[in-house]
């Protein structure tokens, strides 16, 4: 497979991934709650904003104009949640239909830096590791 078409078919799931996480984060707001940590102002508005920001940046994602910039910010929010990540599982918090074990929360926090790489990779940012070497 070339890298083109890896890049666009990685674009093509996050932008259903982060499609689909944002409508949850819409539909499903009160249910994140618990999730929120105790510093993070307005937990509700931000809950229901991150939503439409994943929704925006995965529209962003398959459009030329605003592909690069829909990258920078699905990597950043990538970034902003882990806090949230943690706290769910640190403090072992219950959300129906999410699982409360390490065999779920282990591989979530680990593979969060990958979700930052792959929105800068599917948004052409940085070609890394996939450039090829000159010479």
């Amino acid at each position: 497979m070339s890298a083109g078409r890896g890049r666009a078919g990685l674009r093509y799931g996050l932008a259903a991934l982060y499609a689909v996480i944002g409508v949850v984060h819409l539909v499903a707001t009160d249910t994140m709650l618990p999730l929120m940590p105790d510093w993070v102002p307005e937990p509700r508005l931000v809950i229901l904003a991150t939503g439409l920001c994943e929704i925006a940046g995965a529209i962003g994602l398959l459009t030329r104009s605003f592909r690069r910039a829909a990258a920078v910010g699905l990597a950043l929010y990538a970034v902003c949640v882990y806090p949230a990540n943690l706290k769910h599982a640190l403090e072992h918090v219950h959300i129906a239909g999410i699982p409360d074990s390490w065999w779920y929360h282990g591989p979530r926090l680990a593979f969060q830096p990958v979700f930052v790489w792959a929105a800068l990779w599917a948004g052409g940012l940085i070609d890394w590791p996939f450039r090829r070497r000159v010479g």
